[in-house]
């Protein structure tokens, strides 16, 4: 998340409110996807497994994100504090949830490790520990005040000293996580396709049929990493910009900074939470109304393979055994 000085800067106010406008109605898309992933993990308790836990973790952090984005700053006290340690705060935590999920897959995948659902008290502590740490020395060389009538704005930055340490406690751990995801999934991708040209070469088609069901499924989520990118590029290069040359914003830069960074809930309950598991829950749930209504259920809700309704983040079998 980039600077309130990085994203206001000098610019006028009609500028300021276009990018306020801009971030509430993100947020609200943010908002609402997330929203529904969390919803579907409490309400339908066939989703209650471990895989997607990890994505029900990463659905409320996003929420929150959200939600704290869109509040604003109520005043320039205690919930100008508490607006903006939340937002970095459930910020950190959203992509750090990320790469638990990438741990976890190359974990079960590559290294055929079956104890990852003994891991999850470490992961917890991995993801809320480091995003509390990352907000704690956030502080340091801050100053808080809010921007009247525009909003969520309530973080403001003042010298370069403030400019690092934000870069350090976000960026940093941002493309960190973006690299170890990058990596993680190019690993996985790459035995999957070794393990479909084994099954070739013994001319097994059982196996490669298995193979290619596992090498579909995983060949989407090779693009997942993809969604940080783009989520946050835009953010860093106007970070940047600002530390070198401060106070001279470019109001399209800007846009698309909050513009993109508040629409990462939105593209991860897309990407992580809209699932076959979850689409197969709720198109049960559709066959429970009255026939009247049938005719407005998807065309395609009715004929789904049982190898595309297994593909639930991607082969984590282990959830399945006793």
């Amino acid at each position: 998340m980039a600077t309130v000085q990085a994203v206001f800067g000098n610019l006028p106010a009609g500028d300021r409110h276009i990018l306020t406008a801009v971030n509430g109605g993100a947020s609200s898309l943010s908002l609402l996807g997330s929203g529904f992933i969390v919803l579907c993990y409490l309400c339908f308790k066939e989703l209650r497994k471990f895989s997607f836990k990890l994505v029900f973790f990463l659905a409320l952090s996003d929420m929150l994100y959200s939600f704290f984005s869109i509040v604003g700053d109520p005043s320039k006290g205690f919930f100008c504090y508490a607006q903006a340690y939340s937002t970095h705060f459930f910020c950190v935590a959203s992509f750090l949830w990320t790469t638990t999920i990438a741990f976890t897959l190359h974990r079960t995948v590559v290294r055929h490790k079956t104890d990852v659902e003994d891991m999850e008290p470490i992961f917890h502590l991995y993801v809320w520990g480091t995003s509390l740490v990352m907000t704690v020395i956030r502080s340091i060389s801050n100053e808080h005040g809010h921007l009247g009538g525009l909003g969520a704005w309530c973080w403001t930055q003042t010298g370069r000293t403030g400019k690092v340490v934000h870069f350090i406690t976000f960026y940093v751990p941002l493309w960190g996580a973006i690299v170890f995801n990058g990596v993680t999934y190019f690993q996985v991708i790459r035995m999957l396709n070794n393990a479909t040209r084994m099954a070739v070469d013994m001319s097994n088609r059982a196996y490669q049929q298995d193979a290619r069901g596992d090498k579909k499924a995983i060949n989407q989520w090779g693009y997942y990493p993809l969604i940080l990118v783009g989520s946050w590029t835009f953010a860093t290069i106007n970070h940047i910009h600002d530390f070198i040359e401060p106070g001279h914003n470019i109001f399209w830069l800007s846009v698309l900074d909050i513009g993109m960074a508040a629409l990462m809930g939105l593209f991860n309950s897309i990407a992580y939470g809209l699932n076959s598991s979850v689409r197969r829950a709720i198109y049960e749930r559709l066959d429970l109304l009255p026939e009247r209504f049938q005719r407005w259920r998807p065309k395609n809700s009715k004929s789904r393979g049982p190898q595309q309704q297994e593909s639930e983040l991607v082969l984590l079998k282990i959830q399945d055994q006793p």
